[in-house]
């Protein structure tokens, strides 16, 4: 059974890391997870179902426990299926067998064909996305997303002053007045785009040369304004942090108040956002 639990978690330290045992990831199209790793001394304690894989979440507010069953070749395996929810942010990954301390987990192979180009139906009003990764201390961790309802970015074209943003929308529909939205992060600047819609599909424009110094973040009103405010972002992959992967040029632009640039990027949350600077 999953449970969810407070829980503060320890942080491991980098020879913790080089020792751990290595769990391997597979991902299913429907969101869910599965660990396979070796069977540790003690092997009655996995059938007496006192093993646990462990995530604790990043800000050690919540801990997830999977139980831990004998699976092919004498190792153990844990499931997180795609309708267990499993709230949005970094969690770290351990073993736990009976009693004895949490053990952290490194990351062994990873399938994660199944999220290259997925589509999710988005019945149930929303997205949920788990991936897989190995932190800068060669530890197992799981990056989820939670969106309710969700704006998936897709193409990103770049213009001599303008940029063209298409994605796909899931758990709501998009109505005649939808539109963009872009808010600079640190002040009260609003702007609106304009939408053009095909079923679930939306693009619009972003014209750069009314956007002021900042950082604009970019998000979809797909009711109009008496509806949900959704964030932009790029979540339906296999990686779990865009930002040094998804790179793209610098829109020179001429303004009232002089040269400036224009670089659209994804945040530490895989959120779309455009960066203004000016010399």
């Amino acid at each position: 059974m999953t449970t969810l639990a407070p829980q503060a978690a320890p942080r491991p330290t980098g020879e913790d890391a080089a020792a751990a045992p290595r769990a391997d990831c597979v991902a299913d199209s429907a969101g869910g997870l599965t660990f396979d790793l070796p069977q540790p001394d003690g092997t009655g304690e996995a059938a007496a179902g006192r093993a646990h894989l462990v995530l604790r979440r990043r800000d050690g507010l919540q801990e997830v426990r999977l139980p831990l069953v004998p699976a092919a070749d004498g190792r153990l395996r844990a499931a997180l299926p795609g309708g267990v929810d499993l709230p949005e942010g970094r969690w770290d990954a351990f073993a736990q067998t009976a009693d004895g301390p949490p053990e952290r987990l490194a990351p062994g192979l990873n399938d994660l064909r199944s999220l290259v180009d997925r589509a999710p139906d988005g019945a149930r009003g929303h997205v949920a996305v788990r991936i897989p990764y190995a932190t800068k201390h060669g530890n197992l961790s799981v990056r989820s997303w939670l969106r309710a309802p969700h704006a998936e970015a897709g193409e990103l074209h770049i213009g001599q002053d303008a940029l063209d943003v298409r994605g796909q929308v899931y758990g709501t529909a998009l109505a005649p007045d939808a539109y963009a939205e872009l808010t600079l992060r640190k002040g009260t600047a609003v702007l609106r785009a304009e939408v053009h819609r095909d079923r679930t599909a939306f693009g619009f424009t972003v014209d750069c040369t009314a956007l002021s110094e900042g950082v604009w973040d970019l998000w979809l009103r797909p009711a109009g304004e008496g509806g949900p405010r959704v964030r932009i972002a790029r979540l339906l992959d296999d990686i779990a942090d865009k930002k040094p992967v998804y790179t793209y040029p610098r829109i020179t632009l001429e303004t009232p108040a002089g040269p400036a640039t224009a670089t659209p990027y994804y945040t530490g949350d895989n959120d779309l956002s455009v960066k203004v600077t000016t010399p």
